[in-house]
């Protein structure tokens, strides 16, 4: 089965006109990046972070000449000061928070026999710790009122409302070779949503998560080698990889109201979630 004519890239519809959101690893190239672009289109107001600053600042002026209601602070989500600095800021800047997409994360290859310590603690650390450190603070925020209130697709149950967006992995259900750290680490991410979710109904926050094969961009290419992409794509129902913006539509329908009764759900985008 293929995608002949291939993904039609649909415009906003305001379904975060008035929201506020906060988006880690958003640096232009990548899913966070998408996302970042897709919640300004549909009317939120978004503070970008990332580790590499000047990717970032150079995506936050790309960003600033067609939107407004951007800025960008970095951030190393393996950093609690830096973390607490951006949470901080986003409702200094905003004086809410509606929304979190928790989309760093690290990769690599190696196999578990050659892998070592450390390559085994900083994937672990950037991608499962980052979300956890981030996570907290975002609930924090929202328990704390700072967040949207009425109509901003939270739960409603007991509190102002609020979304967490988690970004995960197929490989936290399946299992590839080489990827040992990552698929542990994107499982963690898996179970830490479900488990946030039961704790955060309490006070009207929802937290879900995306879960995509592969979305191509250009950093995934340096990392990747083409024989593995080639693989990866092959098995894909429609033949291709996916727009990162494909995933960061999904994303879009789980921060907006559309999905105002889902929570504790890992959302795959892809054919290859077993």
């Amino acid at each position: 089965m293929t995608d002949v004519e291939g993904p039609v890239y649909e415009p906003g519809h305001g379904l975060l006109k008035g929201r506020t959101a906060v988006v880690t690893a958003a640096a232009g190239a990548g899913i966070g990046g998408a996302t970042a672009r897709r919640f300004l289109e549909e009317g939120a107001r978004v503070l970008i972070s990332d580790a590499h600053e000047r990717r970032l600042k150079e995506y936050e002026a790309e960003l600033a000449a067609e939107f407004e209601g951007v800025a960008a602070l970095a951030c190393d989500v393996t950093d609690e000061a830096q973390v607490q600095r951006l949470f901080g800021a986003a409702l200094r800047l905003h004086g809410r928070l509606d929304i979190v997409v928790n989309n760093a994360g690290l990769g690599g290859t190696s196999s578990l026999v050659d892998m070592s310590d450390e390559q085994w603690s900083r994937v672990l650390d950037v991608t499962l710790n980052g979300t956890f450190r981030c996570t907290r603070a975002a609930l924090r925020a929202f328990r704390e009122g700072g967040d949207g209130g009425e109509g901003d697709g939270g739960g409603g149950q007991g509190g102002h409302g609020g979304v967490i967006v988690n970004n995960a992995s197929v490989v936290g259900w399946r299992a590839q070779a080489g990827q040992a750290h990552y698929a542990a680490a994107k499982a963690g991410v898996m179970a830490l949503t479900r488990c946030a979710a039961v704790e955060a109904a309490e006070f009207g926050v929802r937290v879900n998560a995306v879960s995509p094969s592969l979305a191509m961009h250009p950093h995934l290419v340096k990392v990747t080698t083409p024989e593995l992409l080639a693989e990866l794509t092959a098995r894909e129902a429609f033949g291709r990889y996916a727009e990162p913006w494909e995933v960061a539509n999904v994303i879009v329908f789980l921060a907006s109201g559309y999905s105002s009764y889902l929570t504790g759900e890992v959302v795959s985008v892809s054919s290859q979630h077993a």
